[in-house]
């Protein structure tokens, strides 16, 4: 017997991302809510969508900061990019 998974709610919006020589305008999606994160290892995955040149470069740089659209801000890891593409997926926490 197979169980569903839970599905969590999808958080999207429009918000800034901050890594070493670029901050700017990206559209995010978090699987989750943001509001529930605690200090401690929980996580939450998610995906940014900017110029391929801004996903290829926060991939790369590996860390970042992402301010939400409500003005809070999470560390992101960067954990997967496609060449060429415009998304990035990252994991968040505080």
């Amino acid at each position: 017997m197979v169980r569903p998974r839970k599905q969590l709610p999808a958080t999207l919006g429009e918000g800034e991302l901050h890594f070493r020589g670029f901050t700017g305008p990206v559209a995010y999606e978090v699987l989750g809510e943001p509001a529930s994160l605690r200090l401690g290892p929980l996580r939450l995955r998610g995906s940014l969508t900017a110029t391929p040149e801004v996903a290829a470069d926060a991939f790369r740089a590996g860390e970042a900061e992402l301010m939400l659209a409500d003005g809070r801000r999470f560390r992101i890891t960067l954990l997967g990019h496609s060449a060429g593409s415009e998304t990035a997926y990252f994991e968040m926490r505080i």
